[in-house]
């Protein structure tokens, strides 16, 4: 293994991991708060420090396969909102909406570079690694978003889907949660996962790359 290209590789996905997570978190733990939940507030959520919110397997799996992974949970009282059942659906979603606006918005920046005259001296070495960040950046929102759609907890796709599970199922799902982390770490580690993230994301990567 070429351990210098393996520390490059990992220098360019340091950042767009960041700043992937902290948006995604921060999304969380701000609808939350405006829905009336200060629990995210009072935990120190509500933060673009991305320490706050690091996860460390979820962060091991981002740097194993490029493109998927988790955060620490911000934490959420249901309690707190008018309609716990209709809120935590807007909550949950709010992760990986930030994350598609985010990968559209750096997709904008990479394409803007990619039509700019080509940097000399200095300038190329700079710039190119900033190029490479910001297409690196697409991949992982859009894989974040993807992969946190699957309705496993603790991912956001299993507070989506018990919005539609009728109240007399709703508890045996959520007896998924004991389970849940042994999962999906078995479902990222056997490569299962790919079969449910990787079509819709080549479709999203396509789309916003080109």
């Amino acid at each position: 293994m070429d351990i210098w290209a393996k520390l490059q590789e990992i220098s360019l996905m340091a950042p767009p991991i960041l700043l992937a997570v902290t948006v995604h978190e921060l999304a969380h733990g701000f609808v939350a708060d405006k829905l009336g939940d200060p629990t995210p507030r009072l935990a120190g959520r509500l933060t673009l420090n991305p320490l706050k919110h690091l996860d460390f397997w979820g962060t091991l799996v981002f740097v194993i396969t490029g493109m998927i992974g988790w955060a620490k949970p911000v934490p959420v009282n249901s309690s707190y909102f008018k309609n716990p059942k209709k809120d935590m659906f807007w909550v949950a979603l709010a992760g990986p909406a930030s994350n598609i606006i985010l990968a559209f918005i750096l997709s904008l920046a990479y394409r803007f570079m990619g039509r700019m005259p080509l940097p000399h001296g200095i300038w190329l070495n700079i710039l190119t690694p900033v190029y490479l960040m910001l297409k690196v950046g697409v991949i992982l929102n859009l894989g974040l978003a993807c992969f946190n759609l699957i309705p496993i907890p603790p991912l956001d796709g299993s507070h989506l889907v018990e919005r539609f599970i009728p109240e007399r199922y709703l508890w045996t799902y959520k007896r998924l949660e004991t389970y849940g982390m042994l999962l999906l770490l078995l479902l990222v580690f056997t490569g299962t996962v790919d079969y449910l993230v990787i079509p819709p994301l080549h479709l999203l990567i396509k789309a916003f790359l080109g």
